[in-house]
């Protein structure tokens, strides 16, 4: 059994932490880049409110359900077991192949010092250290990522502060920023539709509460205070954070023909405190907080195979736990997946971390999926008492229900970009993460249709 050893400062800061890295850090430039200023903008505000009512359905859920397996078993429950079984893949896949976006962000990160300097080992000296951050017990995991997730927020926190007062020293502003080449919604629907997998990238991890439920010593009171505090958080900071970014530099800086070269912060601080110690401070803060994020990716991605295997859904081998409650092979085959970005010392990393980032951010949405359907399926067929629940999700049925045909406008749309520009690569970016879990369902049903698998793994 896993060792349930997280307290409530440690959830928090968990799910905070996890949602607080290349999202904000880095690709909040891609965003405002694509979209405009404008398009940057709307995009987060109405991400946000699809992630308020998603982290409150499954506070709902956890809280009655803690598990390990999160919203992959609630899904296998309440929905279907092909159903289950595929967001179990999808969910796993998803963290696993972000450990190498991650990676491959912060090698971005680091350039800023060392432009020439070798992608693969800047690549093997990270991953080293975030597998090795991993095999230390839950507890250690936990106060580390507590407290580079308070790092984190400071360093935004600050960031928010300077950049009002820069912002106030503008012209009208900074307004004149979102008027540059064709306005505030640059490139239209296409560039709308094609930032809310960025949008949607920058707000993963806020689900990691569900995740880290069965770790938990007191979910009844530890989920609904995370719930809370993570969406605030996360609101305030994505939404003033971009706003200033948008506010003092123009968008066709913050990138260089689609890909990212720098941080909008480390951007920002070099324009207007050129030279200073401040801008290499808060590139080395960004640096640690990109790994933080990939640290907080490998403990949901093994924690999430762990349960597979604690269900049948995976080979029993990855069950197996150390005497400290660590889920050994698990994290060893989630580190080989991560390892893909080694891929970069060829392709280059801002190439591989665009290209990561969509397949990521499509596996995102689907799991996103995967917890309103569950919620919505759990309240109409299979909940006997709404009073037995201690924690109850706000505006239902309408928050599932908004949720579910807002991830599907989301991925549907995203074909909208092949309009006169497709190709299999465009394809594979856009619906590749749909077609693989079309694929996986319809393996389970049809091939291996396995009835020892168990979603019941709630404490």
């Amino acid at each position: 059994m896993l060792a349930k050893s997280l307290k409530t400062r440690h959830l928090n800061m968990i799910a905070l932490g996890g949602s607080i890295g290349t999202g904000i850090f880095l690709t909040s430039g891609v965003a405002i880049n694509q979209a405009g200023p404008g398009g940057a903008l709307a995009a987060y505000l109405v991400i946000s409110l699809m992630v308020f009512f998603l982290i409150t359905s499954l506070g709902e859920l956890s809280t009655c359900l803690p598990s390990t397996g999160s919203f992959c078993e609630y899904s296998g429950l309440f929905v279907s077991k092909p159903f289950g079984y595929a967001m179990g893949v999808n969910y796993w896949f998803n963290w696993a192949i972000t450990i190498a976006a991650e990676i491959s962000a912060a090698v971005i990160v680091i350039k800023f010092w060392f432009p020439n300097g070798s992608d693969f080992l800047f690549s093997l000296a990270f991953f080293i250290t975030i597998l090795g951050l991993n095999l230390f017990s839950v507890r250690i995991y936990g106060e580390i990522e507590y407290f580079l997730s308070i790092l984190k927020v400071t360093i935004i926190v600050v960031f928010i502060i300077l950049g009002s007062i820069l912002v106030a020293g503008q012209p009208n502003f900074g307004i004149h920023n979102f008027t540059v080449g064709d306005g505030p919604f640059h490139n239209g629907v296409s560039g709308f539709f094609m930032v809310f997998l960025v949008a949607g990238f920058a707000f993963q991890g806020s689900e990691l509460i569900g995740v880290t439920s069965g770790e938990t010593e007191n979910p009844e009171v530890s989920i609904p205070k995370a719930v809370k505090n993570v969406f605030w958080r996360l609101l305030m900071f994505y939404i003033l954070g971009t706003l200033i970014i948008s506010l003092l530099i123009p968008f066709p800086q913050l990138a260089v023909n689609g890909d990212i070269h720098a941080s909008p912060f480390t951007i920002v601080f070099s324009k207007y405190m050129p030279g200073t110690i401040a801008t290499n401070i808060l590139n080395f803060v960004i640096l640690v907080a990109i790994l933080s994020a990939a640290n907080a990716s490998m403990y949901s991605a093994t924690r999430t195979l762990w349960y597979m295997a604690e269900t049948n859904q995976a080979p029993a081998i990855f069950k197996k736990i150390t005497p400290y409650g660590l889920p050994i092979y698990a994290l060893i085959i989630t580190a080989l997946v991560g390892s893909t970005v080694f891929i970069s010392s060829f392709i280059g990393s801002g190439t591989l971390f665009s290209r990561l980032l969509n397949i990521s951010s499509s596996c995102g949405f689907l799991a996103w999926f995967g917890i309103a359907i569950s919620h919505y399926m759990f309240r109409r067929h299979y909940l006997k008492d709404i009073t037995a629940l201690k924690y109850k999700a706000l505006w239902f049925p309408f928050g599932p229900i908004f949720s579910m045909i807002l991830i599907a406008v989301i991925i549907l749309g995203q074909g909208y970009s092949l309009w006169g520009n497709f190709s299999i690569t465009g394809l594979a970016d856009a619906y590749g993460a749909l077609f693989l879990f079309i694929f996986v369902m319809f393996y389970y049903k049809f091939i291996r249709n396995n009835d020892n698998v168990i979603f019941a793994q709630t404490r």
